[in-house]
């Protein structure tokens, strides 16, 4: 349940604070990403006014490969795929950084010229209202958070005001997510490449330095990570016979 409209500034500012508290400790509950992604948009639909469906777009490293990791409805992630399609709309321009707002709201679709041919196909969805918001740190943007409605001006300044304050917060726990994500990753690479130098070296009667070398001449040879030979080490218990062709 939202902080109501009624409240005064201050109290308003304290029950906000109080409901993102404990949003940003729900969001965390897995530290895995793609469940973080979801619970995001999850909790966004529930938190701001007006929502029907709620979308992430994740920007990718060039022009035109943003994606949706995460959606509510079939109805918003084929919003979401139409500006992928059509290249525009706010999701895109939210996530590329091409608009100077952080922040980017539509009452009525049917008469957005902004994004003409985007528009144009998703009324024909039944959309109405959609509000874009930028997830971004000081070092990189993540992506976009989407919200839709069928219903025009759906998104009214308290909706706003909630959308960007739970952006923020959707923010923090999205970087925490593929930090945790990263450094497990990290940590599981670690432990199976010292594994396969230990099987090199019994197998083979090398040193470990020498095995760890054995192994990173293979990955930069055959343009394979190096995590990547190790586990093919460890499943062949050797050198991997497809990597030495």
């Amino acid at each position: 349940m939202t902080p109501g409209g009624t409240l005064g500034p201050h109290t308003r500012e304290t029950a906000y604070a109080a409901l993102f508290a404990r949003i940003s400790e729900g969001l965390l509950g897995d530290p895995s990403t793609p469940l973080t992604f979801q619970r995001v948009v999850e909790r966004a639909r529930e938190v701001v006014p007006g929502c029907e469906g709620a979308g992430i777009t994740l920007r990718g490293r060039g022009r035109s490969s943003e994606s949706t990791v995460a959606a509510t409805s079939e109805l918003a992630q084929e919003a979401d795929r139409l500006q992928y399609e059509l290249d525009e709309g706010p999701c895109l321009d939210s996530a590329r950084g091409s608009s100077d707002a952080t922040t980017l709201v539509s009452g009525d679709l049917r008469h957005e010229e902004r994004w003409p041919a985007w528009a144009d196909s998703v009324t024909r969805l039944g959309v109405r209202s959609v509000l874009s918001i930028r997830l971004h740190t000081e070092v990189e943007n993540i992506g976009a958070l989407n919200l839709y409605s069928r219903t025009t001006k759906a998104f009214g300044d308290e909706s706003v005001e909630l959308a960007e304050i739970y952006a923020i917060h959707a923010t923090s726990v999205l970087s925490q997510a593929r930090l945790v994500t990263g450094l497990r990753t990290a940590l599981e690479s670690r432990h199976d490449i010292g594994v396969a130098q230990g099987v090199l070296a019994v197998t083979y009667d090398i040193s470990y330095e020498q095995a760890f070398e054995l192994l990173r001449r293979i990955s930069n040879d055959t343009n394979t990570k190096l995590r990547d030979v190790a586990r093919q080490v460890l499943s062949e218990r050797g050198l991997p016979a497809a990597l030495l062709h």
